[in-house]
């Protein structure tokens, strides 16, 4: 049972303020630890897809989010040279591109709307479980000494350093550059434009006010896995000069994006000990090309809630939620993993059979690539 339990949760992001709001719904005291100064997300597009929704619609957001999202209705597979279409998948609904900054400000009204703390400005340095309690040592070097402690504190997590200590992370030869620009309206649907060794996914959001860019390229130089870091533009054009005018008509519009390295990190092995438990990217880092990472912290999330709700031992809780999420956030993540693979082939026999298989697909059996990802789409934790 959940209520009147005192639960902290650090990280204010997606999964720490779902996690927080679905908790205090079943009656717990929740206190968010947040190291920035103000909850304030830069700017950039999340793919929402019927698995994530259906944890928004349980939580009462999802008429909200509705709308500001833009419904996408397919992802379009483009070729980088001349923008010819490739494949074309239809979405199932409900499928919705949204500004992240919207499902933050849903997340936390919502949350502080049911008793959930905020405390801005503490950054954990160093998470220590035992057996009944959990030691937090700040940034600034005060500790403090916390009962049940979900750490959904990303990619850097404290919480995953101290239970997953060999754990590391290798650079994938990849970098990452987002950004938002204000375009006039677009089609409903991701495209994807695939050359070799690079791809550019671009879709519309707030009903195609803004265009989201992630372009991804392959590169021996090293990038800080840090969001935070601006390029040039000037870069992020020249690694695209030779795509269709469609493409760099949209990148001459593009001010300052943000470039970070894409880093593998395995699926933590061990989720929890003692009242410490991982939650979100803390727990299972993806890469960006399947658009889960938002949809998973919902996922957990809610079994998470759910499980501490109702298992009235936490360390059995925490295990029964462990064991409900880990194979299946291990299976998107090699399935992002594949992606990656896929988008940037290379001219040759191989891209020829394999684009050429994709259109026979989209003109024979539109639905099939589509019914693939049933397994991830048609899952429901809410259930």
């Amino acid at each position: 049972m959940l209520v009147g339990k005192q639960i902290t949760v650090i990280g204010g992001g997606i999964g720490g303020f779902a996690t927080a709001l679905a908790c205090a719904r079943h009656g717990a005291s929740v206190t968010i630890l947040e190291r920035a100064e103000t909850i304030a997300e830069v700017g950039a597009g999340l793919q929402i897809s019927p698995n994530g929704w259906v944890v928004l619609k349980a939580l009462g957001l999802a008429d909200e989010l509705a709308a500001t999202a833009t419904k996408g209705m397919a992802v379009c597979l483009r070729d980088f040279r001349h923008g010819a279409e490739v494949f074309r998948m239809p979405l199932r609904d409900p499928f919705h591109f949204v500004h992240r900054a919207d499902l933050i400000d849903a997340l936390q009204n919502a949350a502080i709307d049911a008793g959930v703390q905020v405390r801005l400005g503490v950054q954990v340095a160093q998470v220590v479980a035992e057996e009944h309690e959990v030691h937090l040592t700040l940034a600034d070097g005060t500790t403090e000494v916390h009962g049940l402690t979900i750490s959904a504190d990303g990619l850097h997590s404290a919480g995953r350093a101290h239970l997953n200590p060999r754990s590391k992370p290798f650079f994938t030869g990849q970098v990452a550059w987002r950004a938002l620009v204000p375009t006039e309206a677009l089609p409903p649907e991701a495209h994807v434009f695939m050359g070799p060794g690079r791809h550019l996914v671009r879709y519309p959001l707030r009903g195609g006010a803004l265009t989201n860019i992630v372009a991804v390229e392959e590169r021996d130089a090293w990038a800080a896995e840090d969001w935070d870091l601006t390029d040039t533009p000037r870069n992020l054009r020249a690694a695209f000069t030779d795509f269709c005018p469609e493409i760099r008509d949209l990148l001459a519009d593009v001010e300052a994006p943000n470039l970070w390295g894409l880093f593998r990190h395995p699926v933590a092995s061990q989720w929890c000990n003692g009242p410490l438990v991982l939650l979100g990217d803390a727990a299972h880092p993806t890469l960006p090309f399947l658009a889960q990472g938002a949809n998973m912290a919902l996922e957990d999330a809610w079994v998470l809630a759910e499980s501490l709700a109702g298992i009235d031992d936490v360390g059995l809780a925490l295990h029964s939620y462990q064991s409900a999420r880990k194979s299946r956030c291990a299976r998107i993540v090699e399935a992002a993993n594949d992606n990656a693979t896929n988008y940037h082939l290379r001219p040759g026999p191989y891209r020829f059979a394999a684009h050429t298989a994709l259109r026979a697909a989209a003109r024979f059996a539109p639905h099939a690539v589509t019914n693939r990802f049933n397994w991830l789409y048609h899952h429901d934790v809410t259930r």
